[in-house]
């Protein structure tokens, strides 16, 4: 492809929050000059002009050459408008490959299961997103890999817990729901106190969910992670119409992933992957810095109100971690950047926080205009739910109590509604409380 629109100075130069917004538009994914918004591909398979190209293409699939210059033969194995996605999720998140997936359940699927393998074993925080801690506790031990829970916002528990058959470190950070933090650059150095006498194959890898965060207000690999997945449908996609998730890290994860996605099959359409190439991605940024400060004005708010017992945000003075936060979360100007998810616990009604959580959240279901109750998060709606009976129902109740999750628990993900309008309409769902 031609260099006429190159810019006069490497994109690298450029702010990261201007890229989002450009991508690559001399991308080797796809050969256009025309188009200010990249084309949508809608085949599921490509002509190939020989025999030769096509062994070519399969002989190259999922290798670093791919990469750069890719022969695409059929929708699964690679794709351009996915491709040039995962270019500039890439970037995003200052990694050297993404690859792309159908959800961001396949994608952790991908994570963990291209890296272990039967009789391995996986270290994992005690609280995880419902699905994520269903996929290591009910399907992962059918194929013989273990997980052992524990405590990593103390991350010495790694020693005790990994045994020579660990091959994963799994986490999130902020945690879902809670909101606690995990010091990613404590657990590499107890990752690197361990991998000191393994050798390459048996070295344990760390994988983080970013999907709290967004790679916005974090960017793992900058702290020593080996891989960073991501639910796409949350704030990366904004909007709430596609489901999609990510794997970024080191090309030399790269072949593992593709052929992984090539034969389990979870691969993310083209037209679920445009709309975040297009709206989702480039916008991202700007709505994070309006979420967030929807999310502080909110947080505020409820830490006055007498019938909240508890409100977490890292952007709270009072937050238990806000050391760890001001050093972790940085969004691409340096800038503290404390994301758009809060968890607050309401006080017992009638000696119950089940029933007093119930009857706020049915409230505001019912009445309030700027609160939508739905599961999910990352959206331009302001989202509430019950995490205790909702997201992580699967969750035995005995772990969700031990790890902090309690039955009148509300995680609120802030949109870009007037931060004063959601106000009004808490207040008003608190008086009946």
């Amino acid at each position: 492809m031609s260099n006429e629109h190159e810019p006069r100075k490497p994109r690298e130069q450029y702010r990261l929050r201007t890229r989002l917004i450009h991508g690559s538009f001399a991308t080797g994914r796809w050969d256009y000059d025309h188009h200010v918004v990249p084309p949508q591909s809608s085949s599921t398979t490509f002509r190939l002009k020989s025999v030769h190209r096509g062994v070519q293409g399969f002989v190259e699939f999922g290798s670093p050459q791919a990469q750069r210059a890719p022969i695409y033969i059929y929708d699964r194995l690679d794709e351009p408008s996915r491709s040039m996605l995962e270019e500039n999720l890439a970037a995003a998140e200052g990694g050297e490959m993404g690859v792309t997936f159908s959800t961001g359940m396949a994608a952790i699927s991908a994570a963990i299961c291209a890296l272990v393998s039967s009789g391995h074993q996986i270290v994992a925080h005690r609280v995880l997103y419902g699905s994520t801690h269903s996929l290591l506790t009910n399907w992962l031990p059918r194929f013989g890999v273990r997980t052992e829970f524990c405590d990593l916002t103390n991350p010495e528990c790694i020693a005790g817990a990994a045994t020579r058959d660990c091959r994963v470190v799994y986490f999130e950070t902020p945690v879902n729901p809670t909101m606690e933090l995990i010091d990613m650059a404590a657990v590499r150095k107890v990752v690197d106190q361990l991998n000191a006498d393994r050798p390459e194959p048996e070295q344990i890898r760390i994988v983080v969910d970013n999907t709290f965060a967004t790679p916005y207000c974090q960017r793992p690999l900058e702290f020593g992670v080996d891989l960073v997945v991501h639910s796409l449908t949350k704030d990366i996609g904004g909007f709430g119409t596609d489901m999609g998730g990510a794997v970024i890290g080191s090309n030399r994860f790269y072949n593992l992933l593709m052929l992984y996605r090539k034969d389990f099959g979870g691969v993310l359409s083209p037209k679920n992957a445009w709309p975040i190439l297009v709206y989702g991605l480039p916008t991202l940024a700007t709505r994070m810095v309006n979420q967030q400060k929807g999310a502080m004005m909110v947080a505020n708010f409820l830490l006055k109100q007498p019938k909240v017992a508890r409100v977490v945000y890292p952007g709270l003075p009072n937050f238990p971690q806000a050391e760890l936060a001001r050093r972790q979360m940085v969004g691409y100007d340096g800038k503290f950047a404390p994301g758009s998810l809060l968890y607050f616990e309401l006080k017992s009604c009638n000696g119950s926080g089940a029933m007093a959580g119930e009857r706020f959240v049915d409230f505001v279901a019912e009445h309030a205009y700027t609160i939508t109750l739905a599961v999910s998060l990352g959206q331009i709606k302001t989202l509430i739910e019950n995490p205790f009976s909702m997201t992580h129902a699967t969750v035995p109740e005995e772990d969700k109590i031990k790890s902090g999750l309690q039955p009148g628990g509300i995680r609120l993900s802030l949109g870009l509604e007037d931060w004063q309008d959601i106000i009004a309409d808490l207040e008003a769902a608190l008086a009946v409380v």
